[in-house]
């Protein structure tokens, strides 16, 4: 059986290519893997030998380095895919993290993107090569622009987005329909992928109506494989990629316009929900970011009495 070094080589060959990681994504889970093996290693311990008790040391170690909170949620979320990979190989019996949680900072934050941590994404998905590059940065420009489902994502038309429309015609749930809007940002994304999009296609093929084609059985990307694709543009962009997916895009797109003041109203008609109440969790959402923006910046708050007292401004 191989050692633990060889597991770890392993996982990083299967991440370029079976999930066709990029470059900067497999870099990063090489650095995450080396920074467990070399806690493991001042304990006598290998990837290999270590058992839960010693994952959970390691997790709890992170939270005392004073590493921002998206480094290391990545490098928790990284030792986590690497073990569900060597139990997957049968190489151990056990997943030695699986039962270990993360250490709590308080209160969890609600599972949605900031503004910035959408913009990241973004920039890392066109950090890809060219093709690839485009395609994934033009399907998060749509999802976030529009608050489309992954379904309603992957299975849009090129005729829906040939003439660059600044509102889609979506077919949603029940087959009821919606507008769905695009910003200047989803149609300028729209466009340089349609200028790159028929290097995609299959040898010999011209006909393909989706707007994003591919090789496999239906003719086009499947929203599993938009998930991992999102999924790996989260670790470049050193987001925990456990919080991110398909449907946190949609979720960003809601809570982000009630942020913006939009009315709920509007929000409830964009996402397609029949009943309002659906609708009202994201301004629960929203609501508590806005609760935690006044605690951190009002100057009478307690936490910013507390860094008064401590000497701090």
């Amino acid at each position: 059986m191989m050692s633990g070094e060889g597991w770890a080589e392993a996982f990083l060959e299967m991440m370029s290519v079976e999930r066709a990681a990029a470059a900067n994504t497999l870099r990063a889970y090489g650095r995450d893997l080396a920074d467990a093996g070399s806690f493991l290693a001042s304990r006598g311990l290998t990837l290999a030998s270590a058992q839960a008790p010693d994952v959970e040391a390691y997790f709890a170690e992170l939270g005392r380095r004073g590493l921002s909170p998206a480094t290391a949620s990545r490098r928790r979320a990284a030792l986590r895919q690497f073990y569900r990979f060597v139990l997957g190989e049968g190489w151990r019996g056990d997943d030695p993290s699986r039962r270990v949680d993360a250490p709590r900072r308080g209160r969890p934050l609600p599972r949605v993107l900031s503004r910035q941590e959408a913009a990241a994404l973004i920039t890392a998905a066109g950090a890809r090569d060219e093709v690839k590059g485009l395609r994934l940065a033009c399907m998060i420009e749509l999802a976030y622009a529009g608050g489309l489902r992954v379904s309603e994502l992957t299975s849009l038309t090129l005729a829906a987005l040939v003439r660059d429309p600044e509102f889609l015609m979506v077919l949603g749930k029940g087959g009821k329909e919606r507008l769905a809007p695009l910003n200047t940002a989803a149609r300028a994304a729209v466009r340089a992928w349609l200028g790159v999009r028929a290097r995609t296609l299959p040898r010999g093929e011209v006909a393909n109506p989706w707007l994003f084609p591919s090789g496999g059985r239906g003719g086009r990307l499947t929203p599993r494989r938009f998930a991992q694709l999102l999924g790996e543009a989260a670790v470049t962009a050193g987001i925990d990629p456990e919080r991110v997916s398909p449907h946190v895009l949609r979720h960003a797109f809601a809570t982000h316009l009630l942020e913006g003041g939009a009315d709920l109203r509007v929000v409830q008609t964009l996402l397609g929900h029949a009943d309002i109440a659906t609708t009202q969790i994201y301004t629960h959402v929203a609501s508590e970011r806005l609760r935690e923006v006044v605690s951190d910046a009002h100057p009478l708050s307690a936490t910013r009495k507390g860094r008064r007292e401590s000497g701090f401004s």
